[in-house]
């Protein structure tokens, strides 16, 4: 989604994008999740709303407004090491005792998330004559992304087992859609609806349909059934298919940095997903759940 979002944002504003975006996929889930809000407690309620601020209000702000700074390609090549952050907080929860192993491929694949991020200090990876200082911006508020990212799948996990998709999806979407609405104010002062052209109405009718209800409510299926760190593993897949949408969609071709930072991400987390432990404090993780 990445690459299909940066090209949308060159034709609407990306707290318009988010507003439309989240509170269509609310409306869209709002019919199925009627009957189950009255089995919702209070404390299901707080973490949901919990949930729609980090992995809404925080998670989309914060990767819509790098898509404008710094390549979409980079997006889930600085995501790939969020599994491991969830392998981070399982060891500080469960108060267990990390592993070399772990460690050494955890330290390789930051090691490669560090190439890509600080590749524009060195003349690499700045795109359509972007500066540095984007770049770099664009990069660190795709880790705060991650970071958020990572949050809302802890928080969900709380109550995804309790709580209907629907009801869940719903609710999250609305209250992460209206902490956007000043701000989409704010953009309507010097951009009109007249002014949205097919970019952003593909970036609108994608991010309701597909990236928001379908994408986030497989996503609270698979956590109904698998740990959160399983559905991390199946993520990797993603920057794959990123540049092969980025190359033809925007012309962002991995250069030679891209190309080893991505390889010292992968193999890290090669090592790292290898160790036995590693996937013991999953099932642990999943347990408390």
């Amino acid at each position: 989604s990445p690459p299909i979002f940066k090209y949308a944002l060159q034709g609407v504003p990306p707290f318009t994008l988010a507003t439309i975006r989240f509170m269509g996929a609310a409306l869209i889930f709002l019919p199925f999740a009627l009957r189950h809000f009255s089995y919702i407690t209070r404390k299901q309620l707080l973490y949901s709303l919990l949930g729609g601020f980090i992995g809404v209000s925080i998670h989309i702000s914060a990767f819509f407004v790098g898509l404008q700074y710094a390549p979409s390609i980079n997006v889930h090549m600085i995501s790939s090491i969020g599994p491991m952050l969830l392998y981070i907080f399982s060891i500080i929860i469960l108060s267990e005792k990390p592993h070399t192993q772990v460690l050494k491929g955890m330290m390789l694949a930051f090691g490669g998330v560090l190439v890509i991020f600080f590749a524009p200090v060195f003349g690499a990876g700045v795109n359509s004559g972007a500066s540095i200082t984007h770049v770099l911006l664009g990069n660190a508020l795709f880790i705060i992304a991650m970071f958020a990212s990572v949050g809302h799948i802890i928080v969900n996990k709380k109550i995804v087992k309790k709580v209907h998709p629907a009801a869940l999806m719903s609710t999250q979407f609305f209250f992460g859609s209206l902490l956007f609405i000043p701000l989409m104010m704010g953009e309507l002062q010097s951009w009109s609806f007249a002014a949205l052209d097919t970019r952003g109405w593909i970036g609108i009718l994608f991010g309701m349909l597909f990236a928001s209800a379908g994408a986030y409510f497989l996503l609270n299926q698979a956590l109904r059934t698998i740990t959160a760190q399983t559905v991390g593993i199946y993520s990797y897949i993603k920057p794959v298919v990123a540049v092969l949408v980025a190359i033809p969609l925007l012309g962002e071709v991995p250069n030679t940095t891209f190309i080893i930072g991505a390889v010292l991400i992968f193999l890290g987390v090669y090592i790292a997903e290898r160790h036995p432990h590693y996937h013991h404090v999953h099932r642990k993780m999943h347990r408390r759940g």
